[in-house]
């Protein structure tokens, strides 16, 4: 798990993941798995994004002029309440372009989830996630580069050698599809850490 993950993990008190899994019709411990398996997806889609200077000015752009200002507690009320979600989509479209429902699908393999489960949750937490980018940034004085940097971690994989989530979703082979063989063998490892651990 990276820093970033912890962080944003750590700041999502089990009140929180409860109310966002009974969004979801989660109980709160697949919720909290599930979390775990979005955010690293979303930071590494990110980071991909980030390793091209255009796409970490456009990052970094976003992250300190429509992000930083605003309370995490906030975002996470918005969130919660129904409205952080649509710009939670907004961002999702930023992030993943044409990949968006190839990630949801990814996602919802992994974390046995359905796609509108899978879709409503990486739209719950990428605003978190802004925010949270927002906060870091603003207070390393990172400029494009360094949030390319920050995020370059989220891009390999936190599960010692088990294939990479993000590189499964974002299309591993160059071929043009989801490898979901190799998204379920790497997802085996991960859920049962996930939910064997608490």
């Amino acid at each position: 798990m990276t820093d970033l993950t912890q962080a944003l993990m750590g700041a999502l008190d089990p009140g929180a993941v409860q109310r966002m899994g009974q969004q979801l019709g989660l109980d709160p411990k697949h919720t909290e798995g599930a979390i775990q398996a979005a955010l690293p997806l979303l930071l590494g889609a990110m980071g991909r994004n980030a390793s091209d200077p255009q796409g970490a000015q456009s990052l970094h752009r976003a992250a300190t002029r429509d992000h930083a200002g605003l309370d995490f507690g906030d975002v996470l009320g918005s969130v919660l309440g129904g409205q952080g979600q649509q710009a939670g989509s907004a961002i999702l479209g930023h992030i993943f372009g044409a990949r968006q429902q190839r990630a949801s699908t990814g996602l919802g393999k992994i974390a046995g989830l359905d796609g509108a489960q899978a879709s409503q949750l990486l739209a719950m937490l990428a605003p978190l996630v802004m925010n949270m980018l927002g906060k870091q940034t603003q207070q390393r004085d990172l400029g494009a580069g360094g949030l390319g940097d920050l995020l370059g971690g989220a891009v390999r994989s936190a599960q010692g050698g088990s294939p990479d989530l993000v590189s499964a979703v974002l299309d591993r082979d160059g071929d043009g599809d989801v490898d979901f063989a190799d998204l379920m063998q790497a997802g085996g490892g991960l859920l049962g850490s996930m939910f064997g651990k608490r």
